[in-house]
């Protein structure tokens, strides 16, 4: 018979938090059957499968869908700076929502014996996730050149390692490997919460830093606090109120509900706040050209018959000795001039 885990908060012991909010690790550690909380959200049955948490649920799939819109607006600034290095961030937010979605769900119900090691990856990826972000705070610095192999290459790898080494204690803590115990996982609290946590801090100061000294704006400070603001309310539900919050609404929701928004509204904010300290070039942006064709529509049909925009473009070609004396590649059977001669 299992024992009744202990309700007072104490460093290295999931047993305070697991008994107010169920987190993938909950059924893994502190007793022989897990730690199972002690008000949760209702669960629906749905083909045969049991859903645990439908709400939370439902905010995955709306943080999945928000996150594929803004990998689409960054990788459509093409010029912006640390446009590769911050797409990594988001691209991890989402395996992470994914597996969360997997195994908060009980689509992966905890008596497989893949939920271990899935949830090791879970970890593995949750760290992987804020080392990735800490990485992006030193981009704005340009210790070294955004986008080159130097800069993709050493986030990428370390943050692999990290994923590594995080997903590898957690499934040794939870298979009971080496001087790892599930009954005191001090370890995977100390990552789970002081790295994870000291991660996030170091990259909020970074910005601020570069924020105060390098730009003339100070409106991203607002983003900053904004996104740090979400965060900690989505935390402090999470492991604070979320008991009250349940026994509120009647099991249909609890905190992991509002915990997860939160989450999700401070990654957008670490969005928001990358568009507003970026700007594109737009010398060699591509919807910049659509411009020179409004232009020319408004010339009118005596300014086309001379030439229009293109005449005096290729009298500069001319005189900053372009091409010369001779045709431009652009006239010929095929050139600009001739299809301006032919329509007027």
């Amino acid at each position: 018979m299992s024992s009744a885990p202990d309700l007072k908060f104490a460093f290295g012991n999931f047993n305070y938090i697991c008994s107010t909010v169920s987190l993938t690790l909950c059924p893994l550690v502190g007793d022989s059957d897990g730690i199972e909380p002690i008000c949760y959200s209702r669960n629906v049955r749905l083909v045969d499968t049991l859903i645990f948490q439908p709400s939370t649920l439902i905010v995955h799939f709306v943080a999945l869908v928000m996150t594929a819109i803004m990998i689409y607006h960054i990788r459509s600034k093409y010029t912006a700076v640390g446009r590769k290095e911050i797409i990594m961030f988001f691209y991890l937010y989402m395996l992470v929502t994914i597996m969360d979605l997997l195994l908060i769900s009980g689509i992966i119900p905890t008596s497989s014996e893949l939920y271990p090691y899935l949830t090791g990856v879970h970890l593995g990826l949750i760290s992987a996730t804020f080392w990735c972000l800490l990485l992006n705070g030193f981009v704005g610095f340009q210790f070294a050149e955004d986008g080159t192999p130097l800069s993709l290459w050493s986030i990428r790898i370390s943050s692999f390692v990290v994923f590594l080494a995080v997903a590898f204690l957690s499934i040794a803590t939870f298979q009971k490997i080496g001087p790892f115990d599930p009954f005191h996982p001090v370890a995977l609290w100390v990552v789970f919460f002081i790295f994870n946590g000291a991660a996030l801090s170091i990259y909020v100061i970074l910005q601020i830093v570069l924020v105060v000294n390098t730009l003339d704006d100070r409106w991203p400070l607002g983003d900053i606090v904004f996104g740090i603001g979400f965060f900690a309310v989505g935390q402090v539900i999470l492991y604070v109120f979320s008991l009250d919050i349940c026994n509120f609404a009647k099991h249909y929701i609890d905190g992991l509900f509002f915990g997860t928004i939160s989450t999700l509204l401070s990654v957008m904010m670490v969005y928001k706040y990358w568009d507003s300290i970026t700007k594109e070039d737009l010398e060699f942006s591509v919807g910049s050209k659509q411009n020179v064709w409004e232009v020319k529509e408004l010339l009118g049909e005596d300014e086309m018959a001379n030439g229009g925009l293109y005449g005096h473009h290729q009298g500069h070609q001319q005189g900053y000795g372009g091409y010369g004396g001779g045709a431009s590649p652009a006239s010929g059977a095929y050139g600009q001039a001739h299809f301006y001669d032919e329509r007027y």
